[in-house]
């Protein structure tokens, strides 16, 4: 495998005949599981031995049995993202022992529902703004005479046409959209 380590230590019986001796660690599994690691340990190629803690924060809310069948049933390239997930969602149960997981996905889920509210007002704040000056427009028209009408929309308008750009007619049709699906 991979992710074994092999470590060759060097003794010497006699100063003329050094024997090496080829002493292989255990996966971080089988050092937690106080056990001799296989060559086919199912658990060496996800838990390295330089990290136990990843192998400990598992086996403590899923149990070693537990955590072998189920990579057992697994196909081979599915199982390093399982591994991932056991890790994730049994630091989520460690965080949380009461909700874990959905705890986590809930306060996500209201975070998003604050800012689609916040996008909402922004976005009813514009069209607000939008009209506000669609009526002050067509206030300076009826007051303005013609000539000075031309001057002063061509004053006005050139400086806020630049910022009202980003929202046209076919945009206006997502303003009514639901905020959730």
């Amino acid at each position: 495998m991979e992710n074994i380590e092999t470590t060759i230590i060097t003794t010497t019986t006699s100063p003329s005949s050094p024997q090496s001796l080829a002493i292989i660690s255990p996966c971080a599994a089988c050092k937690v599981l106080r056990r001799r690691c296989v060559e086919k340990c199912v658990l060496a190629p996800y838990f390295p031995p330089n990290d136990p803690l990843k192998f400990t924060t598992a086996h403590r809310v899923f149990g070693a049995s537990n955590i072998i069948k189920f990579l057992q049933e697994l196909p081979e390239p599915q199982r390093a993202d399982a591994v991932s997930s056991m890790v994730y969602e049994a630091n989520a149960r460690l965080r949380d022992p009461v909700y874990g997981c959905a705890g986590a996905i809930c306060q996500l889920q209201k975070q998003i529902n604050e800012l689609q509210e916040q996008l909402a007002k922004a976005q009813a704040e514009i069209v607000n703004m939008q009209c506000q000056h669609a009526n002050l427009m067509a206030l300076i028209c009826l007051e303005l005479p013609s000539n000075d009408l031309k001057s002063f929309d061509d004053d006005f308008t050139s400086g806020y046409q630049s910022n009202t750009n980003f929202i046209d007619e076919n945009n206006l049709g997502l303003l009514w959209e639901p905020l959730w699906t």
